[in-house]
């Protein structure tokens, strides 16, 4: 078996449970596909991912698990592992899952693959592909000892929208697992991307990214219109975050978010290795660079050769006109 975990906040998944159910069903070796969800109230949540293919949904639900800790979804899922007994556990490799997987997979004494990218077959086995020294390399991994193997799936590796629904919805059951409330040490605070000005950009559909070419903190006025004309979050390279010019949560890249909208609009961004790696997985990319050569190029679908002060307000104003603004 393998056994998804789902993620969701406040009764609404996160768009990387369904890409980790796509990975799933993108195993080889045909084992049937158990998603399991933590919290409590669940029932739109079991709702929509009961239209996946899959085997079955189980829910942990307790009212102590209402607001998210690491001590108790480690409790909750613990104690459901031991009982299914999953060859291997796909999880989303999100902020929530960094901060409780590796408690989990120790607990359990069992190995922990992170940040996977594709899944390969060597003799009959997955081995699993994970980026190395940021993204400069890659590894395949199989995984030793005894089973279940922990796997968690960078967000946009996999798509979304190839999971598979199935014609009738997967059945739902309750798991029958007991949670001691007094074991829940932490008390939680409000989820990180909730913060004050902060943002969960692998949420996003639309970015419009910025980088050197920007030039000046005041030129971000035009990169926030043209964001705005399309319903877009906005979003930078390194330099731009360490100048203060944006949060550092607005960062893409290696050492910030990792994202996967369905459109990436990349402006003055020559494409540096540690930002490709944060956002190499959109689904349609667009770059605007005046240098032809710049290697943001290589990874584009559509690309501009021209100088962005030209490029945006021209984009903008067809946007506008479109929007009747």
């Amino acid at each position: 078996m393998i056994l998804v975990i789902a993620e969701q906040q406040r009764g609404k998944l996160n768009r990387a449970t369904w890409e980790t159910i796509a990975t799933a069903q993108q195993m080889p070796g045909s084992l049937p596909i158990t998603v399991a969800i933590v919290g409590a109230e669940l029932g739109s949540v079991s709702g929509d991912l009961a239209q996946a293919a899959v085997a079955g949904i189980v829910l942990i639900e307790d009212a102590a698990l209402a607001s998210y800790t690491p001590d108790g979804v480690v409790l909750a899922l613990h104690q459901l592992i031991t009982s299914l007994r999953p060859t291997y556990v796909l999880l989303p490799h999100t902020y929530q899952t960094r901060d409780f997987a590796p408690k989990l997979a120790a607990r359990l004494d069992r190995a922990l693959i992170t940040d996977c990218v594709a899944i390969r077959v060597e003799a009959g086995q997955p081995a699993f592909v994970r980026p190395m020294f940021q993204g400069k390399m890659v590894a395949d991994v199989l995984p030793a000892g005894e089973a279940p193997y922990f796997v968690t799936c960078q967000i946009g590796a996999f798509r979304a929208d190839a999971a598979a629904r199935g014609q009738a919805p997967a059945p739902i059951r309750r798991a029958d697992i007991a949670i001691d409330a007094g074991a829940i040490r932490q008390r939680p605070e409000d989820p990180f991307q909730e913060a004050k000005q902060a943002v969960d950009l692998s949420q996003a559909e639309r970015i419009v990214a910025v980088g050197r070419g920007i030039k000046s903190q005041e030129n971000l006025q035009l990169v926030q219109r043209l964001a705005s004309a399309l319903g877009a979050e906005v979003a930078a390279s390194r330099p731009i975050c360490d100048n203060g010019w944006l949060p550092m949560e607005r960062q893409i890249g290696s050492s910030g978010q990792t994202v996967a909208p369905k459109l990436y609009l990349a402006l003055g961004i020559s494409g540096a290795i540690q930002h490709l790696v944060g956002m190499k997985g959109s689904r349609t990319i667009v770059a605007v660079n005046k240098d032809a050569d710049a290697p943001i190029f290589e990874v584009a679908d559509y690309g501009i050769v021209g100088d962005l002060f030209e490029v945006v307000p021209a984009l903008i104003a067809e946007l506008e006109k479109g929007t009747g603004a």
